[in-house]
């Protein structure tokens, strides 16, 4: 198992993340207990010491299942992380209760990383909101001991993450974000990746195979890549594209069964990073799939026509995050901060924005394809 420094720890490079463990009966709140248990025995086994949960997953069951597992191994033997739930405004001045609860669920006297959970444009100003008292008791924890590091993940934009890290940014010793080959450009990971950089924080990487999607690519994709490398197998080309970034500590993924876990374990035995020319090719593989995406360039021509002030740019940007995920959670929890008057649904379909966008986007069937999927 390849192995990174972090400060006086040595930490697996690859951790194990609990967001997609194995259910039963397709109930995302049903843990299959026994087949966790046996990924969890064969990744002690391979040399990862690193487990990632959170207050939600798995309908609150991550926590409890994962602590109940790991307690059979000595503490000194894994890190565990996990997170405080800002996903939900709900919990915002619950802080004390829901870390006192967390320690209970997972079993044990202190977490060795604790993370502010999806900083994101829904979030941001109540996690800064002194008011509600996180991070001051966050850092009394750290004090104590029952916090060993803290750092945030974060799923939005560049301007958040920058202006959660111009108020904590002191405080925090790792972030973790979504990176992969696709949202190098798609989401910005590379501008984020600079950013994060520039205040010395080492990267935490989540969805490297972009929730599955990097596992399986076109069949002349395949074959462009397995051309370069005859051996490596799709899904390891996503975890090489990583190994090449210096900044990348951890890499998780949320593996839901044995044969998943064998094989990332496997791609992990070593560093193969991709040269300059394999990147290259892999990120025109990245256009590639990207190729479907509405062209919008952001001009923003559309805007000064359009009878309803509609953020069309930003609307047609969550719009093709929505229909790349198959309709996740990122637009939905984009738009939720966005008022209801400036929604996709808003759209009257005059077009008036359309006559004047230089790449001809039927932007009124986006806005009313964009509705349609948000419903259901």
């Amino acid at each position: 198992m390849v192995v990174k420094q972090f400060q006086d720890i040595t930490l697996s490079a690859l951790g194990l993340g609990a967001l997609r463990l194995p259910v039963i009966d397709g109930d995302d709140a049903k843990i299959d207990e026994e087949k966790t248990a046996q990924m969890v025995a064969y990744a002690m086994e391979h040399g990862i010491n690193y487990y990632d949960t959170a207050w939600g997953y798995h309908g609150g069951q991550s926590e409890l299942v994962m602590g109940k597992i790991l307690k059979q191994y000595p503490r000194e033997s894994f890190y565990l992380a996990t997170k405080f739930p800002g996903v939900d405004l709900a919990n915002m001045g619950k802080v004390e209760e829901i870390f006192e609860k967390q320690l209970e669920k997972c079993c044990v006297d202190y977490f060795d990383f604790y993370l502010f959970h999806n900083v994101c444009e829904m979030n941001i100003d109540a996690y800064l909101d002194e008011a509600n008292g996180i991070l001051e008791y966050l850092l009394k924890q750290k004090e104590s001991g029952r916090i060993r590091h803290l750092g945030f993940s974060a799923h939005g934009e560049y301007a958040v993450i920058k202006r959660f890290l111009d108020a904590y940014g002191a405080h925090m010793e790792f972030c973790q974000i979504q990176l992969n080959y696709v949202d190098w450009t798609f989401q910005s990971a590379k501008e984020k990746v600079e950013l994060l950089t520039q205040y010395h924080l080492p990267i935490w990487v989540m969805e490297p195979l972009r929730g599955g999607k990097l596992a399986q690519l076109p069949e002349k994709a395949e074959q462009t890549l397995r051309t370069l490398r005859p051996q490596e197998e799709i899904p390891a080309w996503a975890f090489r594209f990583l190994q090449a970034i210096p900044q990348v500590t951890m890499v998780l993924s949320g593996m839901s069964n044995l044969k998943q876990l064998q094989e990332n374990i496997a791609t992990f035995a070593d560093e193969k990073p991709l040269s300059a020319d394999e990147n290259a090719v892999l990120l025109s593989v990245a256009d590639g799939l990207l190729q479907h995406m509405l062209p919008c360039t952001a001009c923003r021509y559309c805007t000064s026509h359009c009878p309803k002030g509609l953020d069309i740019p930003e609307l047609l940007k969550l719009y093709n995050e929505h229909c790349f995920t198959q309709n996740g959670f990122i637009a939905p929890m984009a738009l939720k901060v966005v008022p209801k008057e400036k929604h996709p649904d808003v759209c009257i379909g005059c077009r008036s924005c359309e006559a004047v966008c230089p790449q001809q986007i039927k932007i009124s069937e986006a806005m009313a394809d964009f509705a349609k999927r948000l419903e259901k």
